[in-house]
């Protein structure tokens, strides 16, 4: 088999290390356009001392591929803090810790006593009966409008940047919308699966949240993405960027910008949607409509750095988020030096703030000192932080993460029927069935045993 990868991101490196785990024989080649591999994996050390994450920041250790991949490749996964698991919402002038327990949460001042009532009454109510909703949709029907504005609207942009007045349940929390179509009401479906879980044997039992804990890398997440790249050597080109596909007589000829083409009878196109919106345009006009609708909103990453001693005070954990209501610039701010060890020097804070994302595109382009004292001010007013920066550094995406708004699933069906025509083609990357790292992973697996098993398809 010769498969030619297109983007040399985590799910183009990842598909490429799993085709070849599974048939060290085979013949792969990836593409990538940049002169960098990881895509929105970056991870800088500055000459201060720093360590800043332009995008990806650490994956959930709950997912065994990630980690049984990291073990393939010997990277040594690097946990967070304990500390992390505390994470606090800004809502109406102060931080309030996000509740980890039940007890705490009938405690939390985030939510009035009628908000607290409103979310426990969830238990009463039952499933919508839509194939799809957005999630505010979703969170106003099951935990109320309060709940929503204060828990679901600012992890929303927290895991997607994202509006969850256009996200779609089904796409971006297919789990979610799972359980609410079997149990109706998750406080139900939770309770029935933890006593399944328990009865079962197992160590860990489902939760209101996530689960895992954040896990990264000593020198930061392109350890991974470097790494790979190291394991498939010669087999990355550089500098490469794909200007079409064609496919005839069973073979896909991939059309490099230099004029140059090579020929493959598996193809994976990993980049991101609009990307391959371009490349595929003369190959399927159809496909290449369907993954141009995805968006992609701009956002802009901050990260600045103090002296210690010239903070009154920065609270433990992880970090906090903004809802859309408190009308903030940012998104929110994460407590990078608290969460991972090497992220600062010895003495030092470092603090990583999102502006921008579908909330608010346009700010993540503002000028660099207006969108630098922005963050400041923000700063001053939740955190009390009076002190400027000895360090700041500003990275900006201009088309960050893929959003799956409602009507995402249907898209999805309609380019798998659009991919019967084209036996040996997969469409990769984070456009499509999930965003996280994690996701990109364990895609990349699922890719990599439709290509060998012949079972091709999106």
């Amino acid at each position: 088999m010769k498969a030619g990868i297109v983007g040399a991101g985590i799910s183009g490196l990842a598909t490429g290390q799993a085709i070849l785990a599974k048939d060290p024989g085979a013949e792969v080649v990836l593409f990538e356009s940049s002169g960098r591999v990881g895509g929105k994996v970056i991870s800088e050390r500055t000459d201060e001392g720093y360590l800043c994450e332009w995008g990806v920041n650490g994956f959930l250790n709950k997912v065994p591929r990630t980690l049984e991949l990291c073990d393939e490749v010997g990277v040594q996964p690097l946990p967070a803090d304990a500390s992390a698991k505390r994470r606090y919402v800004f809502s109406e002038g102060s931080l309030h810790k996000l509740p980890e327990k039940p007890p705490e949460f009938l405690s939390s001042k985030l939510l009035s006593v009628t908000g607290r009532l409103r979310v426990i009454g969830e238990i009463f109510t039952g499933a919508s009966g839509a194939d799809d909703e957005t999630l505010a949709e979703f969170g106003v029907r099951h935990l109320g409008r309060e709940a929503f504005e204060k828990l679901i609207d600012p992890m929303a942009s927290g895991v997607f940047a994202g509006d969850a007045r256009k996200m779609s349940l089904k796409s971006c929390f297919p789990r979610i919308h799972e359980v609410e179509s079997e149990y109706g009401s998750l406080i139900r479906g939770l309770i029935k699966l933890q006593k399944e879980a328990r009865h079962a044997g197992a160590k860990e039992t489902p939760g209101p949240g996530p689960g895992g804990i954040l896990t990264s890398f000593a020198g930061g997440m392109s350890v991974l993405t470097d790494t790979l790249a190291a394991e498939l050597g010669g087999r990355v080109r550089l500098n490469a960027p794909v200007a079409g596909v064609t496919f005839e007589g069973g073979v896909y000829d991939v059309h490099l910008a230099d004029g140059s083409s090579e020929s493959f009878d598996r193809l994976v196109v990993a980049a991101p949607a609009y990307v391959q919106a371009r490349i595929l345009r003369d190959l399927s006009p159809a496909i290449a409509d369907l993954v141009a609708e995805i968006p992609y909103p701009s956002l802009a990453v901050v990260c600045t750095g103090y002296r210690a001693e010239r903070m009154e005070r920065v609270p433990d954990g992880f970090g906090f988020l903004v809802p859309s209501r408190e009308r903030r610039r940012i998104l929110g701010t994460v407590f990078d030096s608290n969460v991972f060890s090497g992220r600062a020097p010895e003495g030092r804070v470092l603090l990583r703030s999102m502006v921008g994302g579908a909330r608010d595109s346009e700010s993540a382009n503002l000028p660099e000192g207006e969108l630098l004292d922005a963050v400041l001010g923000e700063h001053r007013d939740i955190l009390g932080l009076n002190a400027e920066p000895d360090f700041a550094r500003v990275y900006r995406h201009e088309r960050a993460i893929p959003q799956y708004a409602v009507g995402h699933a249907a898209r999805l069906e309609s380019i798998e029927r659009e991919l019967v025509r084209l036996p040996g083609l997969v469409l990769g990357g984070n456009a499509f069935r999930g965003v996280s790292l994690n996701d990109c992973v364990v895609n990349a697996g699922r890719t990599a045993e439709k290509l060998l098993g012949g079972d091709i398809g999106q």
